[in-house]
């Protein structure tokens, strides 16, 4: 047979099997209403053409949904079938609308949300699509007992049950999960700056994942879902102008491209406004502004029944968006924890009060500095926006092949982050300083096989490999104005006053550039990720299923640092002679500035050269150290002086130093029956236990292994469809128990110890071991559609989570008074970033009005109550109880051709601060009103 002629068989047979599923009108009307309700909206008092157009509009859903349900479970996959205009008139609108038809993708598989023994919340896309909410974390404050805590793009995290609020390093796995399309997000930075568009659904699983979802995971997952081609033709748009000048494009459009064989779907975004926080030094820079321009492309190919593959390329360009540096300085406290006097000798007060920043007349710490200027602005001269962007392509294969679906998922993802700083002040202090630059790779290979569903047990097994590159460089660079500023006062003093003091200390540091140990300067990390994971149901009778599944990951981690000088700027005659045997070129001295007898003819010549420089001291070739012997001994303190500045400011370096490495094989297990009582109630127990792996890191130059964080994780749930099924509502106690918990803790300094070999031990905070941590509680999750005209979804969880065992944590600013202990204990308090309730609730109106129009309305609040917003757990950073609240209003055509909204983004003004320090607060992002147009093309 030609190709040609087997291509028409294949056709034809499809186009049988499309009418083989084809609904019947009455069927389709009932599928109508079971969708709209898993969808959130609330399907009742619908006109006939109103039916029409959804019916229309909903078979498009279906047909996309039973050829993926095929595809998964190795059944011939069905053509798309062709909307029709629907003949029936639809149910009454007294009756209940059935919500239990939720599904879900969390297990690789379309399944029932009632039916998975797991702790889930979904929301769908078209609810985020409603509210403009398409960043992570607008997308958080849907979700039950998860939560966002907000840094820059690379220190943002995700919390799950109040555990994962904790410093980030480039070494570090996330402690939550993302994964979008079936790629999982190796590193944290991968999902703060980029909109989520054209989504079809996001699920959070709580609890250590692994025996099915990508990498393994310690807390639990994020699973997105974005819309896939179809061969149905459709094109979506929708623009948003909003206050800042924002202004938000968005068009999301596909089709075939050959008929039965090859669609294509294409998702893109243009995302660019204002912040609400002016820099009053650059009055064109604003903070929290928006710059994102992205775009995503499917491509699926049909060749046959038993064959499908997809391949998706997206793209994020290099953009820049203001951060950092959005903060309200206040003024610190005068007095300790232990009621010590606080001599704020390195503190802006000091500092600014200096006649070096005084000259500024137009500038005070008081007027300028202090609680935004009183205009909530900021005053700076080097500060920079964050630029970041990424490209990400994969490809999914699937083969049906007997009773059994082979796929495979091939995807590369990179990252690119920058970060220059300002220390909060118009002087020239640190100059393209004080921030990452980071190069992020990933590339990754999952094959899957998974059996048909439906008789005693059903199983997905497979393979995943990841392997990470990352380069990190902390970059720091001083200005003219450093050396005045980073001076103490008894330093300061001696430099003012002679002009050759000035330029000695301005020399200190100015343009002193450096790959800056902070913790290290530049990393060269590779991580390795190979595992094998399996997991089975087993149906043992009709109301009982045992789900176990298992995971062996082995791990290779690595590490290569260095922390050096990248230029030496005006002042290499000032260098130390060496840092920790890395050589810089400089004389020996001692605090007066006397020569030591150490020094070389060439260290001599040097010290000449500062002589000559700053004194104007001539210098005689023959007689190498003259010329500085001959500085007075006011002079040769200061040059002391200057060359102290220097050298604090330059603090560890080290050359290329090789961390140990982690290697490690890793279980992750999931042991979870269910029981359905009746068919609207099911019960669940589960015991669920995963691994994050060790991390390889450097400690001023000293390797330091952090040991693998380990979660058992255990979860009673009931989940039930109540009231005719009008209402779902999901229940489940927990109790997760971390041994090992990464985050900042205080430990050894190798370095200083060994510098100092004084028989004292030195500390310092980098990231390690909690010995234990804990979070017990109870969550709800619910949707209830018995009120017409209105569906409501709604989460709430108490979740009590606390270090159980923490003997060596940091200490909080207000605790480093002199004589403090190196640590403190912070067993049994509450962990930073955990409320102890939580809740969040969204209610969707739709009416049909003015004929073919729609009415409709949509508000979503998050509640948290009160937490701790530093890692430290300091006094001074307790964010109160909070709630904020999204609107919109709008009206539209039954057929969705058009349609306008009011949105409004924190409706009712919340103020309360992101982040609280002892000195300074993150102020939060002010109500925002904009109005959004969508339609059809």
């Amino acid at each position: 047979m030609s190709h040609k002629n087997t291509h028409r068989a294949v056709r034809q047979t499809r186009t049988h099997e499309a009418r083989q599923f084809r609904l019947s009108p009455f069927a389709a009307a009932v599928a109508t209403v079971a969708l709209l309700a898993a969808g959130g909206v609330q399907a009742q008092e619908k006109s006939a053409a109103e039916l029409q157009a959804e019916v229309a509009r909903l078979r498009q859903a279906l047909d996309q949904a039973q050829q993926d349900l095929a595809r998964k479970q190795g059944t011939p996959v069905p053509a798309a079938t062709q909307a029709e205009p629907a003949t029936a008139t639809a149910a009454a609108p007294e009756e209940a609308v059935a919500l239990d038809s939720v599904v879900i993708r969390s297990r690789n598989r379309i399944e029932r949300l009632q039916d998975v023994p797991l702790s889930v919340s979904v929301v769908t896309g078209r609810e985020l699509d409603r509210t403009g909410a398409d960043d992570i974390k607008s997308i958080s404050q849907r979700l039950g007992n998860i939560s966002w805590n907000q840094g820059n793009q690379r220190t943002s995290s995700l919390s799950i049950r109040g555990i994962g609020k904790q410093s980030q390093t480039e070494a570090q796995d996330p402690s939550v999960g993302v994964i979008v399309d079936g790629v999982n997000y190796a590193y944290n930075a991968l999902t703060s700056s980029f909109n989520y568009h054209d989504i079809e659904a996001v699920e959070v699983t709580r609890g250590p994942q692994g025996t099915l979802l990508g990498k393994n995971t310690s807390l639990g997952v994020i699973n997105i879902t974005t819309r896939k081609p179809s061969f149905t033709p459709s094109a979506d748009y929708s623009l948003t102008l909003g206050q800042n000048d924002r202004v938000i494009g968005k068009l999301a459009a596909g089709g075939p491209i050959v008929d039965d064989l090859l669609a294509w779907r294409g998702a893109f975004v243009v995302d660019r406004g204002e912040g609400d926080i002016r820099n009053l030094d650059n009055r064109d820079q604003s903070y929290q502004n928006i710059d994102r321009v992205s775009g995503r492309v499917q491509f699926l190919l049909t060749p046959s029944a038993d064959f499908n593959a997809r391949l998706a390329l997206e793209l994020q360009p290099r953009a820049g968006e203001y951060t950092n540096g959005r903060t309200i300085n206040t003024p610190t406290p005068t007095r300790y924890s232990n009621g010590s006097t606080n001599a704020l000798g390195t503190d802006a007060s000091t500092r600014l009060g200096r006649s070096w920043f005084t000259q500024q007349g137009n500038y005070s710490y008081a007027r300028d500095y202090l609680y935004g200027g009183g205009r909530n602005s900021v005053n700076v001269d080097t500060a920079r926006p964050l630029v970041t962007g990424s490209r990400g392509a994969s490809l999914e294969l699937n083969w049906n092949v007997g009773n059994h679906t082979l796929t495979s998922i091939t995807a590369y993802k990179d990252y690119h982050f920058n970060a220059v700083n300002d220390e909060g002040t118009p002087f020239d202090i640190q100059r393209n300083s004080g921030g990452f630059w980071n190069d992020y790779s990933q590339r990754s290979q999952e094959l899957r096989l998974s059996s048909k569903t439906g008789g005693f047990v059903d199983y997905q097994a497979g393979l995943y490999v990841i392997n990470v590159s990352n380069s990190s460089e902390y970059q720091r660079e001083w200005g003219n104005d450093a050396g005045a500023w980073f001076a103490s006062t008894a330093q300061y003093n001696r430099l003012n006053t002679s002009s050759a003091g000035q330029l000695l200390m301005q020399n200190s540091l100015d343009r002193l550039s450096m790959a800056y140990n902070s913790p290290t300067g530049l990393q060269s990390i590779k991580n390795k990720s190979s595992a094998l994971f399996a997991q089975a149901n087993w149906h043992l009778s009709e109301p009982l299923t045992l789900t176990t599944g298992i995971r062996l990951t082995r791990e290779d981690r690595s590490n290569v640092g260095s922390s050096f000088v990248r230029d030496y700027g005006n002042g290499t005659e000032l260098n130390p002679v060496a840092v920790n045997g890395v050589q810089l070129g400089g004389f020996a001295s001692n605090s007066s500035g006397v020569l030591g007898a150490s020094n070389s003819a060439a260290q001599l010549s040097v010290a000449d050269k500062v002589a000559n420089k700053y004194f104007g001291v001539a210098i005689n070739p023959n007689n190498p150290g003259a010329a500085y012997a001959s500085l007075t001994a006011d002079q040769k303190r200061q040059v002391a002086d200057a060359k102290a500045i220097r050298a604090s400011q330059m603090g560890v370096l080290f050359n290329q130093t090789k961390a140990e490495s982690f290697r490690d094989t890793q279980p992750a297990f999931v042991v979870s029956p269910s029981y359905k009582f009746n068919p609207n109630q099911t019960g669940y127990i589960s015991w669920q236990y995963g691994e994050k792996a060790g991390i390889s890191q450097l400690t001023n130059g000293y390797s330091n292994l952090v040991k693998a964080e380990k979660t058992n994780s255990f979860e009673v749930g009931l989940k039930s469809a109540l009231l005719d099924k009008t209402l779902i509502l999901n229940s489940a106690l927990y109790l997760t128990k971390i041994r090992d918990y990464q985050q900042s803790v205080r430990v050894l300094d190798q370095y200083t110890t060994n510098l100092n070999a004084d028989g004292t031990n030195y500390y310092t905070a980098a990231t390690g071991n909690v010995p234990k941590v804990e979070a017990k509680g109870i969550e709800v999750d619910g949707v209830y559609a018995g009120i017409r005209n209105i569906t409501v979804r709604f989460a709430g969880a108490y979740n009590d989570a606390k270090y159980k065992d923490f003997p060596n944590a940091a200490l909080p600013n207000e605790d480093n008074y002199s004589g403090a202990p190196a640590y403190k204990d912070l067993t049994g308090k509450t962990l930073p970033g955990a409320s102890k309730w939580t809740f969040n609730i969204g209610a969707d109106y739709r009416k049909p009005a003015f004929g073919d129009k729609e009415f409709h309305a949509s508000f979503n609040t998050a509640y948290y109550s009160r937490f701790n917003s530093d890692n430290s757990l300091s006094s001074y950073a307790w964010i109160p109880d909070y709630s904020t609240t999204d609107l919109a209003i709008g009206l539209g055509k039954l057929d969705k051709s058009y349609d306008v909204s009011l949105l409004v983004k924190n409706a009712f003004g919340d103020s309360t601060p992101v982040s609280k320090s002892w000195n300074s607060y993150g102020p939060a992002v002010p109500r925002w009103v904009g109005v959004m147009f969508t339609g059809k093309l």
